[in-house]
């Protein structure tokens, strides 16, 4: 989003970007620039446009939405337990009123669409020659408006649908648009950007919205729009989902169809498809989230020392990492995930297998060993001050080891560590997907990318519609593409049904793990009263050794499943409630159900 013109202009601009009325710009302070200033000129329309993609944020914060799932849990909490255990109300919503969940938050999105809205009121008439270029800015504006209701939609379900520019003294008061009617307005939406935007971004526009980006928008919006929670809508509300039986199975072939529509345009593809012999599968997994503009990415925002990010704060290795490397150990992984991948040769993984139990961390599926830090996994060597405890960067998620002379020593990567032990995971886990391996553990802020839009995804959605048209053999096909990338087993024609839609489901889990999709998908397929009232689990690891430093001379594992943190599902949590004092401002605005 070429960085150099933000910087010139956005101190310039900035205000102007959040100002809620024309009024206010008839006053030109020294350092703010006027409305007619703006759309004269050509950089600064485009600095205005790259400021709104703030909007989008991304998924790498402290506390992920994986941490409110059955994913993962935040070991600082920030708000998270609230959301956990659904004490979430309009005037106390934990870690989803926080700034870090600014991209589902009711106010923050309807300040975006409030900036989209005066660009495209301005750009038509706006003194640019170029009408290539104007064209393409006035596709991003519709991309992203679209975007920023597809989170409302996904959070609070049907909502205002606002495309005027009310000034402050405008006391304007809208109600909220049905379910339908929102779904509506975001495929429109996207149907707009698609006709006026580059099939992909290229050099200098790497990183903002393509066709190729509205249409994986489209795609993911009419899969949510064909799924079983906004068809049952338990409330019978317009604004939580349809009132009216639709026919599903076009829902689902509209779903399909613009998921195939996305892989026809043969220009994205899985990332290393085709692995090489000798090849690390998992490395190829985990490298598909370092690796700036793959072909798999359909939209990202780059946070590489060469690329347009708006966001300096992008630190994943330091909240996520573990605290034996002076890390904050962020959302870590639950034990419901880690059992989740399955064996290598396509089987589930079971506790009541000797064999298994005794080995839990050998021989599973590639991703498993990319997405997850595990007691005895290889990472990278200590700090400094904690390599005696540790020659050879490997993990310690034990609760304690014994040593010859009988004394007992616990993990470095523990809440007993001699290390920042109030860092410490409390399930035995840490991600590893979201962590750069390259990144000194004291290192700020550090390259990388957030994925918003990726093939894997859409080849999922393909699959998941599919299934639900009974076209299984399309369905397998998909879901192949993405299990060879990692040399699992293909699935066969005897695997139909519900059999097939299950083995999807964990294979949507997995793959997207961390990605921010799970949230969402155990709200659309309802699934959230049984996995959310499933209290978080983790292992707890007991040992002997000779030398603590040696992993070779550790002996004796036991492992032994514990439950570390409650839990309790209510219904209500299908959506988030509309913060109180957007209920106080407009008195039109329906609560959602259980607030």
């Amino acid at each position: 989003m070429k960085s150099l013109k933000y910087l010139l202009s956005v101190f310039l601009i900035s205000a102007y970007s959040f100002m809620g009325c024309n009024e206010a710009l008839n006053v030109q302070p020294e350092n703010k620039i006027s409305e007619n200033v703006v759309w004269n000129d050509p950089n600064l329309i485009e600095s205005y446009l790259n400021n709104i993609y703030r909007g989008m944020d991304h998924g790498a914060n402290q506390a992920q939405l994986a941490s409110m799932t059955d994913q993962a849990s935040s070991i600082p909490d920030l708000g998270t337990g609230i959301v956990l255990k659904s004490e979430v109300t309009p005037g106390n919503m934990g870690n989803l009123a926080s700034s870090r969940s600014d991209q589902y938050k009711w106010g923050p999105l309807y300040s975006r669409i409030h900036q989209t809205n005066v660009f495209l009121k301005n750009i038509q008439d706006a003194n640019i020659d170029d009408q290539a270029l104007k064209d393409r800015m006035t596709g991003e504006a519709h991309f992203l408006r679209a975007y920023f209701y597809h989170n409302l939609l996904r959070a609070y379900g049907g909502v205002p649908i606002v495309t005027e520019v009310y000034g402050l003294n405008d006391n304007k008061q809208d109600p909220r648009a049905s379910f339908k009617e929102t779904v509506d307005f975001i495929i429109s939406e996207a149907d707009k950007a698609a006709q006026l935007l580059p099939t992909v971004e290229t050099g200098d526009n790497l990183g903002r919205a393509s066709a190729g980006a509205a249409m994986a928008l489209k795609s993911r919006v009419l899969l949510f729009a064909a799924s079983d929670l906004y068809n049952t809508n338990p409330s019978g509300m317009p604004e939580t989902g349809y009132t009216t039986q639709q026919d599903r199975t076009q829902l689902w072939r509209d779903a399909k169809n613009v998921a195939k529509a996305v892989m026809d345009l043969g220009v994205y593809h899985l990332f290393r498809a085709n692995p090489a012999p000798g090849d690390s599968v998992a490395k190829n997994y985990y490298d598909l989230f370092f690796t700036q503009h793959n072909p798999e990415v359909i939209m990202e925002r780059d946070f590489s020392a060469t690329g347009r990010s708006l966001n300096s704060n992008y630190r994943p290795h330091i909240y996520h990492g573990p605290n034996g490397y002076h890390q904050w150990g962020g959302s870590t992984p639950t034990q419901q995930l880690v059992d989740a991948y399955k064996m290598k040769d396509g089987s589930d993984f079971s506790w009541n297998d000797p064999q298994e139990a005794a080995h839990p961390y050998e021989n599973r599926d590639p991703r498993f060993y990319a997405t997850i830090l595990y007691d005895g996994a290889p990472y990278r060597q200590r700090p400094a001050d904690d390599i005696q405890w540790d020659h050879d960067g490997v993990i310690q998620t034990f609760k304690r080891l014994t040593l010859p002379d009988g004394s007992e020593v616990p993990g470095l990567d523990t809440r007993d560590s001699p290390v920042e032990p109030w860092n410490g995971t409390w399930s035995g886990y840490y991600p590893r997907k979201i962590l750069d391996d390259k990144a000194l553990p004291s290192e700020g802020q550090v390259p990388g990318m957030w994925i918003y839009f990726r093939y894997g995804e859409v080849l999922l959605n393909y699959a998941e519609a599919s299934i639900e048209l009974g076209e299984y053999a399309d369905a397998r096909s998909a879901l192949n593409k993405i299990r060879d990338r990692v040399n699992m087993p293909e699935f066969n024609s005897s695997v139909t049904g519900q059999a097939l839609m299950d083995a999807y489901r964990n294979e949507r889990r997995i793959e997207l793990a961390y990605e921010e999709h799970r949230f969402f998908d155990i709200r659309r397929w309802m699934i959230a009263p049984q996995v959310m009232n499933e209290d978080a689990k983790g292992i707890t690891i007991t040992a002997d050794a000779t030398d603590r430093a040696d992993r070779s001379t550790y002996s004796n594992y036991q492992y032994t499943l514990m439950t570390y943190q409650d839990r309790l599902w209510k219904d209500k949590m299908y959506f988030f409630p509309i913060p109180q004092d957007e209920m106080n401002r407009n008195e039109k605005l329906v609560q959602n159900p259980g607030y």
